[in-house]
């Protein structure tokens, strides 16, 4: 059973467990914006280099725990173990998809 009921989304999640960045150019819009750590990161190409950053800093691995969706947003408790201070971490991804893609990521 999946976690979400959007395909994009899953798909992110199944990208988190290869190394293929370029997987991400599939889910999320050319001009999505990821929020993380306070820093907000524009469009498919400073996503890709943020995520392939955060995995090489990190070496984290994120496990969707619970998701409560509607048609405006889905928000997902993500398990994320790796190497950084109070690993593992239960923190809230909030995704917003348009026209079947993640047009937003806020991590929380």
């Amino acid at each position: 059973m999946s976690i979400t009921q959007h395909p994009a989304i899953a798909g992110y999640f199944t990208s988190e467990t290869g190394t293929d960045v370029d997987a991400l150019k599939t889910v999320f819009t050319h001009d999505a914006t990821v929020l993380d750590e306070g820093k907000t990161i524009v469009g498919i190409d400073a996503i890709i280099a943020w995520r392939a950053a955060a995995k090489t800093k990190y070496q984290y691995t994120a496990e969707p725990l619970d998701s409560q969706e509607d048609e405006a947003k889905s928000v997902i408790s993500v398990r994320l173990s790796g190497n950084f201070p109070g690993s593992p971490a239960v923190v809230t991804y909030t995704f917003s998809v348009h026209d079947g893609k993640i047009n937003a990521l806020e991590i929380g």
